[in-house]
């Protein structure tokens, strides 16, 4: 662990989460990627014919940011309130989002309606995507706390579900990957953008996105039960030689649940059940099985998925998706384990330029 370094979750692992620490020098793309120009495709999977839409997001601009530090609590965080006011100046700053077209919530405020409640959090989801049009261009920013669960309706391949924690959880509970897809991505339409940013734990899919990418060569990534396995088996056998059988339960039950939800069939299902014509975009700060970091730069608290993807495309605004994965995976793997995820709703083409 890192000075300053936190992770965000409630209970710590008993051994540090699969990663690895790699020190190499941030490359900048060689020539601007081309233009995201409004387009349409056509996927046809199993005889199914679904058409989507990119947007080229010059339509209105909205945002959501939440940022939780969990005040007086033993999970408290440092950097998620930093994280989402650095968020909202850029975006204002850098893409013209007006301040006015922005709902911030933060566990700081006295305005109850900017609190991050379950309640709120779930509202202000609503409004965001309320009456979206074609190229309209739509932002979510969450930095605080995630988990994951058990998942309860089979639309998991891994058999679980990813979740974030509003600041009054241990009442409300958590909200689930599933309620933010029902509400952010099923009702929108061809050509709305949407760009998740998740700075959290577990949250490799926190929107339920089908389509998730390599970093090495822009490919979609097939599940691979055995590598997405190896942390569990490896905590299972921790578990025995310590004699902590709660632990090897977990462990063993984590990987029976895989195991259980990935035969192609279903992860046949899942895709098209997931998959929207809506142009969905989403960065997360580590994959499902890992955790993000709490820390510190230049004496300042912040997130360390949020502080890359500003750095990032500060340094050098013209990013396609894939060099914009590639360097703040990069920028990160020089002090931390955390590996950055990008998913979407439908399948791009990783070398066009990433717009908001």
């Amino acid at each position: 662990m890192y000075p300053g370094q936190q992770h965000r979750h409630y209970q710590r692992p008993p051994v540090p989460p699969p990663g690895y620490v790699q020190q190499k020098q941030y490359q900048r793309p060689m020539n601007p990627p081309p233009s995201n120009q409004m387009q349409s495709s056509v996927v046809t999977n199993h005889g199914r014919v679904q058409q989507f839409q990119y947007s080229n997001c010059t339509g209105r601009k909205k945002a959501l940011l939440i940022g939780i530090n969990y005040f007086g609590s033993k999970n408290q965080l440092g950097g998620c309130i930093n994280d989402v006011r650095t968020m909202s100046r850029y975006l204002h700053d850098y893409h013209g989002y007006a301040f006015g077209d922005m709902v911030i919530l933060t566990d700081d405020t006295r305005d109850m309606r900017r609190v991050p409640t379950k309640q709120n959090m779930l509202r202000a989801m609503q409004w965001l995507v309320k009456d979206a049009r074609p190229n309209d261009s739509l932002f979510f920013h969450y930095s605080g706390h995630g988990g994951r669960t058990q998942d309860l309706d089979g639309d998991e391949v891994d058999g679980f579900d990813d979740v974030i924690y509003p600041v009054d959880f241990q009442v409300a509970g958590h909200i689930v990957d599933d309620q933010m897809h029902d509400i952010m991505v099923r009702p929108l339409r061809a050509g709305v953008r949407l760009t998740a940013l998740f700075d959290s734990c577990h949250s490799g899919t926190a929107l339920d996105l089908p389509f998730v990418y390599r970093a090495q060569d822009g490919g979609i990534k097939e599940y691979n039960i055995w590598k997405e396995s190896k942390g569990d088996a490896m905590q299972a056998i921790m578990g025995y030689a310590t004699g902590n059988t709660r632990l090897m339960a977990n462990s063993v039950s984590s990987v029976f649940s895989r195991f259980k939800n990935s035969n192609s069939s279903q992860a046949d299902r899942v895709k098209q059940q997931k998959m929207s014509p809506a142009d969905v975009i989403s960065f997360s700060g580590c994959k499902d099985t890992q955790t993000s970091s709490d820390s510190s730069v230049n004496g300042i608290a912040t997130g360390a998925m949020s502080w890359a993807f500003i750095t990032v495309m500060t340094q050098n605004p013209v990013q396609s998706y894939i060099t914009l994965l590639q360097n703040v995976r990069v920028l990160l793997a020089q002090k931390y384990s955390q590996k950055p995820q990008l998913s979407s709703s439908h399948p791009i083409d990783v070398n066009l330029r990433f717009v908001l």
